[in-house]
């Protein structure tokens, strides 16, 4: 883990016991109503589990959101099903977003679902890259799924993954 998000969760724990004290002391010294008292605790743990799963992404936990638009691809792992265990498999990829051209300084993971064509293709990727091209990949999204966007149900937005060799930087002449 990367020692500053660390220190950020750490600061972020204590941040929250002070403020579980405060509503504390509040509620045993003051006069309030018991509903006033109820809604200040369910608001305080609300916003703890709401932040924990915020930051669960900070703290190096793989993403389930979207791949980044275009990005160079770092590695790859793949978890393949096993109905005997009833786990349905999961590809996780380490990627460099990429913004105006040039890869972010610091890599994600992210957490796709496993299918065999793009264990493949992302297979063939990793190999290419170990042979010295390295792979920028794209997204896009599957084509097919016509009528509004709002009509359909969340989640079902699934993305056309593709890789090319990036391209070699070209050296200005003497």
């Amino acid at each position: 883990m990367i020692p500053a998000v660390t220190s950020q969760l750490t600061l972020l724990a204590i941040v929250y016991a002070l403020l579980a004290f405060l509503l504390l002391c509040l509620c045993l010294a003051t006069r309030w109503h018991w509903a006033v008292k109820a809604v200040g605790v369910l608001l305080v743990s609300g916003f703890y589990a709401f932040s924990h799963q915020a930051l669960l992404g900070v703290s190096g936990w793989p993403s389930d959101d979207e791949l980044p638009r275009r990005f160079v691809l770092l590695s790859a792992v793949f978890d393949e099903p096993s109905p005997a265990r009833n786990q349905p498999g999961a590809i996780y990829v380490w990627v460099n977003p990429m913004k105006d051209n040039q890869p972010l300084a610091m890599p994600r993971v992210f957490r796709l679902p496993y299918e065999k064509d793009l264990h493949r293709l992302l297979g063939d990727g990793i190999k290419k890259a170990r042979e010295g091209n390295t792979q920028m990949g794209s997204t896009e999204p599957l084509r097919g799924a016509g009528g509004f966007a709002w009509l359909r149900p969340a989640g079902n937005d699934r993305l056309q993954i593709k890789l090319s060799d990036l391209p070699r930087a070209q050296l200005p002449e003497k």
